[in-house]
C-alpha cells in the first residue's frame, strides 16, 4: 500500500485522538466512584439486614409487652370485681374468705406481670437504641451514596463532553485520509489498540523494539510513499527525519 508521506504522518494525529478516546473509555470504566458505589451497595445491604433483624426484635418485644398489659388489665378487672363483692359483704363467709385468698393471689400475679413488663420495657429500650443506631448509619450511608453518585455523574458528563470533542475532531481528519489507509489503520488498531506509531532512532514506537539490521535495510529501500509495517507488532510505522534511517 502506498500513501503520501505527509498523509502517513497525519495518521499519528489520528492515532493521538484514538489514544485519547481509549484513555477516556478506560477512565470511565475505572472511575473510583464505581468501586465506592459497589462497596456502599454491600454496606447498605448488610445494614438493611441488620435493620430488619433489629426491627423484628423491637416488634417481638412490643407484642410481648402488649400481651402482658392485656393480662394485667384482666387481673385488675378481676381484682375490682372481687373487691366489690368483698365490700358488699354479701355471700357466705366461706366464699368471702376464698375471695380474700384470690385477691392475695391476684396481687401477686399483678406484681409478677408488672415486673416482667418492666423488664421487657427495658429490653425494648435497648433494642430501640440498637435500631435507631442502625437507621442512623443507614441514613449516613445513603447520604454518602447520593454524594458519590453525584460525583460519578459529574465525572461521566465531563468524560462524555471530552469524547464528543475528540470524535468531532476525528471525523474530518479520518475523512480526509485515503479510505484504504484508514481501513488498514483501523483494523490494526482494533486488533492491537494502536494502529500507527512513529519510527524513531530505529525503534518501533508501537512495540518499543529496536528493528533488526535486515528490517532497517528493507525500510531504507522502500519508497517514501510505501506504507511500512513493523515485522514484530505489524503496526504501521510512520517515518520522519528522526527515524534513524
Amino acid at each position: 500500500m502506498k500513501a503520501d508521506p505527509k498523509v502517513q504522518r497525519r495518521l499519528l494525529d489520528l492515532q493521538a485522538i484514538d489514544t485519547a478516546l481509549a484513555q477516556l473509555a478506560h477512565r470511565r470504566r475505572s472511575l473510583p466512584e464505581r468501586a465506592e458505589l459497589e462497596a456502599l451497595a454491600r454496606e447498605l445491604s448488610a445494614l438493611e439486614d441488620e435493620r430488619v433483624r433489629a426491627q423484628v426484635a423491637v416488634d417481638d418485644l412490643d407484642r410481648d409487652i402488649a400481651r402482658i398489659e392485656k393480662d394485667v388489665d384482666q387481673v385488675r378487672a378481676r381484682k375490682s370485681k372481687d373487691e366489690a363483692r368483698l365490700a358488699s359483704g354479701s355471700g357466705p363467709a366461706r366464699e368471702l374468705e376464698a375471695l380474700q385468698h384470690e385477691l392475695v393471689s391476684l396481687n401477686r400475679r399483678q406484681s409478677d406481670l408488672e415486673d416482667a413488663e418492666l423488664e421487657l420495657m427495658e429490653q425494648r429500650e435497648t433494642a430501640q437504641g440498637v435500631l435507631d443506631g442502625i437507621e442512623s448509619r443507614l441514613a449516613e450511608a445513603r447520604e454518602r451514596r447520593a454524594a458519590t453518585e453525584q460525583r460519578r455523574d459529574e465525572a461521566l458528563a465531563e468524560i462524555a463532553k471530552e469524547e464528543e470533542f475528540k470524535r468531532t475532531a476525528r471525523q474530518p481528519l479520518a475523512g480526509d485520509l485515503p479510505a484504504d489507509l484508514v481501513g488498514l489503520y483501523d483494523k490494526i488498531r482494533e486488533d492491537t489498540g494502536l494502529g500507527a506509531a512513529l519510527l524513531t532512532g530505529g525503534r518501533c514506537g508501537g512495540c518499543r523494539l529496536d528493528l533488526s539490521g535486515a528490517d532497517l535495510a528493507r525500510i531504507r529501500k522502500a519508497d517514501p510513499d510505501d506504507v511500512v509495517r513493523c515485522e514484530d507488532c505489524r503496526r504501521i510505522m510512520v517515518r520522519t527525519n528522526e527515524s534513524g534511517l
